[in-house]
């Protein structure tokens, strides 16, 4: 049985520089990570894009039976998670996160990416399943190398290198966006990082025995951590959507630990942090140029509920392919859906004949005036999409989230700001009211979708952008990281 498919571990590389900055505590212990390990994976010209501190993260977590310096793991620690014999052949990404920070690091959106999506790979290797888009290169350099009489750890280290940089570029073209970090996290990362925390916790529709990964778990909400964890993460027998299905555990186990590792419980305990740094530094590989003490400065306003969870829309999940059962994606839907909520900085973004913004409808906002759009429609992307079409209108983009589901639209003010709101909601259509805001700052409105709004960019404008007529079906809607998220 192959290395656990795993999602949770990759949020590692991603947390330990989110969240360690956010008290002063965080930031004395976060000089300590100035020992990760890094490669040479992003070429410097890309190390900003957009806006000066825009962010293109690409998380992976490697089926992989090599250390972040590329010595081999101990054969007892697969064992104790149920990980198989050690294999000669190439690494996996058995998880693909793309994870885009707008300017000012107030929200994060992750694109979840099947490992099996059927695309075109970089570097020439033509059609094939995109967690192969790393093996391919690593497999090649390796025998490059090994011709060369170079082996061991410098080897797995160097093949390593050329397998991220195909698979960063696989993600490009498939997305659109540029990648300027890389983060990777192998199987005993994963297993240290969730024991470090203390746990994290993730709810059940139904209680779960499958034998395959090991999970076996009763319904509701519960901790899960080291092993326990993993089976969490990587089981798909027994579940109706499949790898699909998978992708939401992943999800709700990420937004589970952003939770956890942002709360008091961990930031002010000391010895939690120690041992995420110290997990974190054994496990993790980061680009070379990847600045974490800015990066953290940058983050220090992030908070769980700003962290959404979305799926690239998928067409078929059992595609036939020379490469077995796949799943057959669209890269045109993929880049709009992206485009629309990575927002108009993105390299690839929206086509000005397609823009979001509702002809006829006049509407100037200032820039001074900042706009968080939260969504209880239950419809994917909708808070997203609706942001940039009040940005392209001369609003500030501020944040875009899930709340639970409401049946009203309102936009809420800070003080001063009413006259802006009004104007925003005559925007959005009729039924949506105005109301003082709590715990708003100054020069912010917030807007609450409610299930029956029909405005600019509602759910038909959606529902084109997310995926094909045929697919809407089959991609799962968003988590955020601010609530508890149960799953099959």
């Amino acid at each position: 049985m192959g290395v656990s498919r795993v999602a949770g571990r990759v949020l590692a590389g991603l947390v330990s520089a989110l969240v360690l900055g956010s008290t002063g505590l965080g930031w004395v212990q976060l000089n300590r990570l100035s020992g990760l390990s890094t490669a040479d994976v992003i070429d410097p010209g890309v190390s900003s894009v957009g806006a000066a501190d825009e962010q293109n993260i690409l998380l992976v977590g490697l089926d992989t039976r090599t250390d972040a310096q590329g010595n081999p793991l101990p054969q007892s620690i697969l064992d104790q998670l149920h990980a198989g014999e050690s294999s000669d052949g190439g690494d996996n990404t058995d998880t693909m996160i793309l994870i885009h920070i707008p300017a000012g690091g107030q929200g994060a959106v992750a694109f979840s990416i099947p490992r099996d999506a059927y695309v075109r790979l970089a570097g020439g290797y033509g059609m094939h399943k995109i967690n192969s888009a790393y093996t391919f290169a690593q497999v090649a350099a390796a025998n490059r190398l090994r011709a060369q009489g170079i082996d061991g750890a410098q080897l797995n280290v160097q093949a390593a290198q050329a397998g991220a940089k195909n698979a960063i570029q696989t993600v490009e073209q498939l997305t659109g966006l540029t990648v300027n970090h890389f983060a990777s996290v192998n199987l005993v990362g994963f297993y240290d990082i969730s024991e470090a925390v203390g746990g994290v916790p993730v709810c059940l529709k139904e209680a779960v025995d499958d034998s395959f990964s090991g999970a076996k778990f009763p319904a509701g909400p519960q901790t899960v951590a080291g092993a326990q964890a993993l089976a969490f993460v990587r089981q798909r027998h027994g579940l109706t959507g499949g790898d699909l299905d998978r992708i939401k555990r992943q999800q709700a186990f990420m937004a589970g630990m952003a939770r956890t590792v942002l709360s008091a419980g961990t930031l002010a305990n000391p010895g939690k942090l120690n041992a995420l740094i110290d997990a974190v530094k054994k496990n993790v590989t980061l680009d070379q140029g990847w600045d974490v003490l800015s990066f953290a400065q940058q983050m220090r306003n992030l908070s769980a509920g700003r962290i959404q969870f979305e799926t690239i829309p998928v067409v078929d999940v059992d595609y036939k392919t020379p490469d077995g059962d796949s799943i057959e994606v669209d890269p045109a839907q993929i880049k709009k859906l992206v485009s629309a909520v990575a927002g108009p900085s993105a390299p690839s973004g929206p086509d000005p004949s397609s823009s979001p913004v509702s002809p006829g409808l006049e509407l100037r906002g200032p820039a001074r005036v900042t706009i968080d759009v939260d969504n209880g429609t239950g419809i994917t992307g909708l808070a997203a999409r609706l942001m940039q079409d009040l940005a392209a209108h001369g609003y500030t983009a501020g944040t875009a989230g899930n709340v639970a589901a409401r049946g009203s639209t309102v936009v809420s003010y800070a003080g001063g700001e009413r006259a802006e709101a009004e104007k925003v909601a005559q925007y959005l259509g009729s039924g949506v009211t105005v109301s003082a805001g709590t715990g708003l700052r100054a020069g912010h409105l917030r807007v609450l979708l409610g299930a029956g709004y029909t405005g600019p960019v509602s759910q038909a404008d959606t529902a084109a952008v997310t995926a094909p007529a045929s697919s809407t079906s089959n991609t799962p809607p968003a988590i955020t990281a601010g609530q508890q998220n149960c799953v099959d």
